[in-house]
């Protein structure tokens, strides 16, 4: 009967003790939820991005010209002179120029007109230097707040709106425990 009693006890430690407690979650087990998060839901910034004939003549419309023929180097758009108007001496040179968006540039468009784009221009990623700040609220939820790096795209300098204020952003997080998938992030 000791026997037994032994082997039922044995057997109950050994398969609660063996288990891993899912509702438990350190600050590492929250970084890799959003990092899993982050990869199928990625954060970005979004611009509107001009393409097709385009004409260039004053000076701001040659620096636009410069970031068209640097996306051209990088592959990212096809660009061809199709007139050129240059006086000499002068500065009322003009120049049209047709840029087409190229197969490279389409993970970063998400949506396309006749003649502009949504480009991706700066995308945030979890900053692995900065620790992950993670308050537990109950048994059930966790509220995690981390570090995301901004990382530009090509497309960058066609952003108006640039705010180079900081290279981070800050952003919080709501987990929840599901009883299926573990913790999740809660949309």
């Amino acid at each position: 009967m000791k026997k037994q009693l032994f082997f039922l006890f044995s057997l109950f430690v050994f398969a609660f003790g063996g288990c891993k407690n899912i509702a438990t979650i350190n600050a590492d087990e929250a970084g890799e939820v959003i990092t899993d998060y982050l990869k199928a839901n990625p954060e970005y910034k979004t611009t509107r991005f001009s393409f097709g004939e385009m004409k260039f003549n004053s000076d701001n419309e040659m620096k636009d010209l410069a970031n068209y023929k640097a996306l051209a180097n990088d592959g990212y758009v096809s660009l061809s002179l199709k007139e050129a108007k240059k006086k000499f001496l002068s500065k009322d040179s003009s120049f049209v120029y047709v840029i087409k968006l190229t197969d490279k540039a389409s993970d970063l468009v998400l949506k396309q007109d006749e003649d502009k784009a949504t480009v991706k221009v700066v995308t945030y990623e979890l900053a692995s230097e900065k620790p992950v700040d993670f308050n537990r609220v109950n048994d059930n939820n966790a509220k995690v707040t981390v570090s995301l790096k901004k990382v530009n795209t090509p497309f960058a300098p066609f952003d108006k709106n640039q705010g180079n204020n900081s290279n981070f952003i800050t952003k919080t997080y709501r987990l929840k425990l599901s009883k299926d998938e573990g913790w999740k992030v809660n949309k």
